[in-house]
């Protein structure tokens, strides 16, 4: 089975719980994973799914939408999701983001993401309105990091790991202020690329590289 939620209306209160998970539950399924990515937007840097099985009655405290949340707060729900939570990711590189195209290396994110949890899902609630290539049943819930506790904890467990990986990024390409923006396109990342030019951790196929390299082409 494989359907997609709308949002909620500007009017109605953004805060997650177990409503899809109880409703998956009563239709007879077991093991639901949420599922969420972080990272389509950057010009630099991996995209990053996550796919999380709440264990019912250790569910960590404060669970919302990774943007809602400080960075101090994402970090500390990070350690005890993997402390109390089935835990997989997904991460999809820039040269498969540049060979496919973002949105199918998020969907193959996503995919891995669940292949490498412990215990495959019986059914997976995912971030947004499309469905990844799995072998369970699925459901998309737009603005569902806001709606599902679990597509929450996903979205944490992908911010902060691709987080993690951009401020590696920032040790290893120093200059691009990698740590600082996460690979978005600031005014800083702007800045950088016109004095440094392109690492090999930035998107190609990106509109804003592309035109970069075109420029330094010409």
């Amino acid at each position: 089975m494989a359907r997609i939620v709308a949002g909620m209306s500007c009017a109605d209160s953004f805060s997650p719980d177990l409503a899809f998970e109880k409703a998956a539950r009563e239709s007879g399924h077991a093991s639901i994973a949420g599922i969420d990515e972080a990272g389509r937007g950057p010009w630099a840097g991996p995209v990053v799914a996550a796919s999380v099985v709440l264990t019912e009655g250790a569910i960590p405290a404060g669970l919302n939408d990774s943007k809602k949340l400080r960075e101090d707060k994402r970090e500390r729900l990070f350690d005890e999701l993997i402390g109390c939570s089935q835990v997989g990711i997904g991460i999809a590189e820039v040269e498969r983001i540049d060979r496919d195209n973002i949105l199918a290396a998020t969907m193959w994110a996503m995919a891995e993401s669940v292949k490498a949890l412990p215990h495959t899902p019986d059914y997976a609630l995912i971030d947004g309105n499309r469905l990844p290539d799995l072998h369970c049943d699925a459901e998309a819930v737009v603005k569902g990091d806001g709606r599902s506790l679990s597509i929450a904890a996903a979205s944490i467990i992908a911010k902060v790991t691709r987080d993690r990986i951009l401020r590696d990024l920032d040790g290893q390409y120093p200059g691009y202020g990698f740590a600082r923006h996460k690979g978005y396109g600031t005014r800083q990342h702007q800045q950088a690329l016109a004095k440094l030019g392109l690492c090999p951790a930035h998107r190609k196929s990106f509109a804003p590289i592309r035109l970069l390299l075109e420029n330094r082409a010409a």
